[in-house]
């Protein structure tokens, strides 16, 4: 109270009670003791500004102020209150001249009229205040306007409307609300429009509490029945994501008109609702409920994303009949309908037909050129836009083009594009600097793309989520993790669920479990492990770093598995060789009523060929065919041939090939190719790489395997022959490194490197495994040295290893008792294999070694691949 009677005080406005409150005696006594002198005083000024006109009467005055209103001159009617003064103006002339100042928005004005009621102590009422009010609110001062009112009563809804509306416009939602429950304590009644604006402000601030007791208002003073109203509770519940409560009100409103029924059928199709947005639609035919184009626009967004092209065909008809074809909005969506439900042929006669095509009406077309995989069609349509239509592409039709160039891995025109944004000073756009990053990630042009991100001059999560995508998706998993630490040290953004998505298959790719650990710390911390995509990359990290039961524990905290997940956890099964667990999962996950796709019997068609499990392989591969009715791809038959070839049947193995109904790729043969090695058969071998090498002739490591064949046959002549074509072709053999992380440390060993600090050490204690190794029987298997040399000079470069050397300084730093983790670029070969069952079983330490094939576990002296590998 004290607030509010300083503000009256402070106010130079006579806020009084009315004049009505005044008597009529009173006012007639004043009116003729000063009679005479006012009129003589108006009389002087006004000759002032028409020396012509005669002395002017209160009347005179009046009516010539009303004569310039309905003229609209603001201008004289300012010279002539400037030489007015209170008993000159009748205040209803006032409220003319302030409704003149509201109409034209004329702040100025409007406020030498309120400095001519202040100068003169015009007793402000509730009529005047609210054309005051008015005044203020259209001429954008909100600010005096709200000070009007909490200064005046103002007993009309209509201001206290306008008012509020205009806050909300001005995004001051808290302002109008506040205004609304001033309102309320005021005791003004309200009307349907009162409700309709408040709701808005409700909805802007997402205050569903506000917004539910403000719904319990309306049906309180019994405007529930109102369609406005009913529609602007619609508006705010479907804005908050509260579809049941919107269609609670919907159900409970007496009038629906077009507005409701249009509001309830977006409201489903924008939440994800398709299904009973598009049955609502039919509803609405079903009642004769004529339909508009707002309507018929969300029926085709319901159509495009459940690609139900049949009933947007039926409404495309229905908006031809009522003439909407001429409606760029209706051509528009639905060309983007027949685009995103796959029905090009529609989209094209719809463009064609289109008078005036904008740059929306090409974007939606390039969309679908790039969807249905016609890179060239959406790279063509974009030149032709700018070239013969002369319309400029916007940032969301560059993107489209980005997007088809990235899906179909088009580098050369995705530069001609990135070009074209640099021509057109597009370029420091964020939105197309992470489309750019995109395209060349999946194109695998990681340069590119760092530079695009070094030069972004203004970065966001987004920016830094693709990069670091890139990175690990093209194997710079070292980039990645680097990119990853940079963006935690920088702090100006915050890791989100994506990143961490991108990041953690650079742990998984080089085994970086102390590094993959911290991450799976930040992930809780964070709460993203209820992300299931976060959830799905933790376990595959943790199943290719060899932590098999660390993956299997957090695949079982899913609380709602996809078929990502079953799968995930089925190929963690298969690459660690345990080939009757995975069968088990996949068992598991159909009972579940989750059917399994391509991916998935890749899965599982790999754990049974890494575990010698022929007959469960052969069973996965006629249920794929026959009851599942998915045709098998190259990998299948890539994955049949490998466990037919793992297990010796090679004959089989090579008919089968000849038997496919498609043509065997080098993946194909290579696979039957590492069967030879396994079980020496040079002469198949022979055979089988002349066929690979035909089909990849530049492919290094097909003529490095079959090398190590002749070696280990000790054909060394077939050797030098095979390393001199090597030589001839230019090609260069890809260098067997292995790789530990200690302490979070990567070490990287090559084949013979001395360079490791411990070096000394670590080839002492492999000296001293190999003498207890020949103490207890074993000799070294001096076959795999691949080199022409005596015994002691082969035995020597088995030494020099890289998984041994790994393996040896895992054993001497790494905490005691701790799990020995490994990894390998290529295959590990069967000397070191020997050596590691032995190391484990001498040292009592549990080892995982990851070569390029599959995992193995070394314990006690057994491993887990038992001979498949």
């Amino acid at each position: 109270m004290a607030m509010l009677s300083a503000n009256l005080s402070s106010s130079s406005f006579s806020f009084v009670p009315s004049r009505r409150s005044q008597t009529h005696k009173e006012t007639a006594s004043v009116t003729r003791v000063r009679k005479d002198s006012i009129f003589n005083k108006a009389s002087l000024r006004t000759a002032s500004i028409e020396h012509r006109d005669p002395p002017q009467t209160l009347t005179d005055a009046n009516t010539r102020l009303r004569r310039l209103c309905e003229s609209g001159d603001l201008e004289n009617i300012a010279k002539l209150l400037r030489v007015s003064q209170k008993y000159d103006i009748d205040p209803r002339t006032l409220c003319s001249v302030l409704q003149l100042c509201a109409d034209t928005r004329s702040l100025k004005h409007g406020k030498e009229v309120a400095s001519f009621i202040r100068r003169n102590g015009f007793v402000v009422d509730s009529n005047m205040g609210s054309k005051l009010a008015l005044m203020y609110t259209n001429c954008g001062d909100l600010r005096e306007a709200r000070r009007v009112f909490d200064q005046v009563r103002i007993e009309k809804a209509l201001f206290w409307n306008i008012l509020m509306n205009e806050l909300a416009k001005a995004g001051d939602f808290s302002g109008s609300i506040e205004l609304f429950e001033k309102m309320m304590s005021s005791g003004v009644s309200m009307d349907s429009y009162t409700f309709s604006c408040v709701s808005k402000s409700f909805s802007s601030l997402r205050s569903v509490d506000g917004g539910e007791q403000l719904h319990g208002y309306v049906l309180k003073l019994g405007f529930g029945e109102c369609s406005s109203v009913g529609n602007s509770l619609l508006a705010f519940y479907l804005k908050n994501g509260r579809v049941e409560s919107a269609r609670k009100v919907f159900d409970e409103m007496t009038e629906r008109d077009v507005i409701s029924w249009n509001s309830m059928i977006n409201g489903y199709v924008s939440t994800g609702l398709t299904e009973q947005g598009l049955s609502l639609f039919v509803e609405m035919l079903c009642s004769g409920i004529e339909f508009d184009l707002a309507t018929v626009v969300s029926v085709f967004a319901g159509c495009a994303d459940s690609c139900f092209v049949s009933l947007g065909r039926a409404v495309h008809g229905i908006g031809l009949k009522a003439c909407m074809s001429r409606e760029d909005r209706f051509c528009n969506t639905l060309l983007d309908m027949y685009s995103k439900c796959g029905d090009l042929d529609s989209a094209k006669a719809v463009f064609r037909e289109m008078s005036d095509r904008s740059v929306v009406s090409y974007t939606s077309m390039i969309a679908g050129y790039a969807r249905e995989g016609l890179a060239g069609e959406a790279v063509k349509l974009f030149s032709e836009m700018e070239e013969e239509e002369g319309i400029s592409p916007d940032v969301y039709t560059v993107t489209a083009v980005l997007n088809c160039c990235a899906r179909n891995r088009l580098l050369e025109e995705g530069k001609r594009v990135h070009e074209w944004i640099k021509e057109n000073d597009m370029g420091f756009d964020i939105f197309l600097s992470n489309a750019l990053m995109d395209m060349y990630a999946k194109c695998g042009s990681m340069q590119e793309a760092e530079l695009v991100f070094t030069e972004m001059p203004v970065r966001d999560i987004i920016s830094w989520n693709t990069i670091i995508g890139g990175y690990s998706k093209n194997c710079y998993a070292n980039e990645a993790l680097s990119l990853f630490n940079l963006l935690l040290e920088e702090k100006r953004f915050v890791p989100d669920e994506r990143t961490v998505v991108c990041v953690l298959p650079a742990c998984a790719s080089l085994s970086a479990f102390d590094k993959g650990r911290e991450i799976h710390g930040y992930i809780m911390r964070n709460g993203f492990f209820r992300d299931r995509h976060v959830a799905n990359s933790l376990v595959d990290m943790y199943a290719k770093c060899g932590a098999l039961l660390l993956a299997r524990l957090l695949f079982d905290e899913i609380a709602s598995k996809d078929l990502v997940s079953w799968t995930v956890m089925i190929a963690g099964y298969g690459m660690h060789g345990f080939g009757k667990e995975a069968i088990a999962l996949f068992d598991q996950k159909r009972r579940e009523g989750i059917e399994p796709d391509e991916i998935s019997f890749v899965s599982v068609l790999y754990a049974c060929s890494h575990s010698g499990l022929v007959d469960e392989g052969w069973r996965f591969f006629n249920i794929m065919r026959h009851e599942c009715n998915i045709e098998p791809t190259l990998e299948h038959y890539a994955c049949v041939v490998d466990m037919l070839a793992r297990t010796g049947d090679l004959s089989k193995a090579y008919r089968f090939i000849e038997s496919m109904p498609i043509p065997p790729d080098a993946t194909i043969w290579g696979a039957l190719l590492c069967g030879c090695r396994i079980h020496h058969d040079v002469k198949l071998a022979e055979r089988v790489a002349e066929r690979v090498f035909e089909l990849e002739p530049e492919n290094t490591g097909y003529y490095v395997l079959m090398a190590n064949i002749y070696a280990e046959a000790e054909k060394w002549e077939e050797v030098k022959r095979l390393r001199k074509r090597i030589g001839q072709r230019g090609l260069r053999k890809n260098p067997g490194c292995s790789w530990i992380e200690i302490k979070g440390r990567v070490n990287i060993f090559v084949a013979g490197d001395s360079s490791h600090p411990e070096t000394e050490n670590i080839e002492a204690l492999l000296r001293r495994v190999r003498a207890r190794m020949r103490e207890e029987g074993y000799s070294p298997q001096t076959k795999y040295a691949l080199i022409d040399a005596e015994e002691m000079e082969k035995e020597e470069a088995l030494c020099g290893h890289s998984e041994k050397l790994a393996m040896g300084l895992g054993i001497l730093t790494s905490g005691h008792g701790k799990i020995i983790r490994v990894t390998k670029n290529l295959r590990v070969c069967g000397d070191c294999h020997e050596m590691a069952k032995f190391m484990s079983k001498l040292t009592g330490r549990e080892i995982v070694l990851r070569d390029s094939n599959r995992f193995h576990h070394f314990k006690d002296g057994h491993c887990s691949c038992r001979g498949f590998w």
